[in-house]
């Protein structure tokens, strides 16, 4: 067996430099979760076919679960615990708060950063558009109508410090 390679590297997350050690093996999702107990991004099937672990990287949508660490580098990261507060929701927090565009909310981290993805390129989606950004994602209580009417409330509604 292979014994660990032990690699320093800084992660840019939610706007915080971080230095850590890390396994070479080591996924995105493994290190947000067990290493900076960022644990918004879910495990759920650990191989790219729930989405539950998607995060925002360079602006885009990703699996956590399937981007080695090492890939991430001086790439800049955000999860879900980057874009509100309880006290201060992030615009799309509250829409899907107000919408219901939850059940469990195991789901929810996703959709939400995958919408805020969406809509920091596109300000002006289609619902088209909306249902294939957000496609990659399960809800395992079959909110999807509630998730698309929550995504499609913030439409217009995100101003460039939103966008951050």
């Amino acid at each position: 067996m292979n014994r660990p390679v032990y690699t320093p590297i800084s992660l840019d997350v939610n706007g915080r430099n971080y230095r850590i050690r890390v396994d070479h093996r080591w996924t995105l999702l493994r290190v947000l979760r067990d290493s900076l107990d960022l644990t918004g991004a879910k495990r759920g099937c650990d191989r790219g076919e729930c989405g539950a672990c998607t995060v925002i990287v360079d602006g885009k949508s990703v699996y956590a679960c399937q981007i080695l660490v090492m890939q991430v580098g001086k790439r800049k990261v955000c999860t879900i615990e980057g874009m509100g507060t309880v006290s201060n929701l992030h615009p799309i927090q509250r829409a899907f708060l107000e919408n219901d565009g939850a059940q469990c909310g195991y789901c929810s981290p996703a959709f939400i950063l995958a919408t805020k993805a969406l809509l920091d390129i596109n300000v002006d989606p289609s619902e088209h558009q909306i249902k294939r950004a957000l496609s990659g994602i399960i809800c395992r209580c079959a909110a999807y109508s509630r998730i698309i009417e929550s995504a499609k409330e913030c439409i217009g509604t995100l101003d460039e410090k939103s966008k951050n």
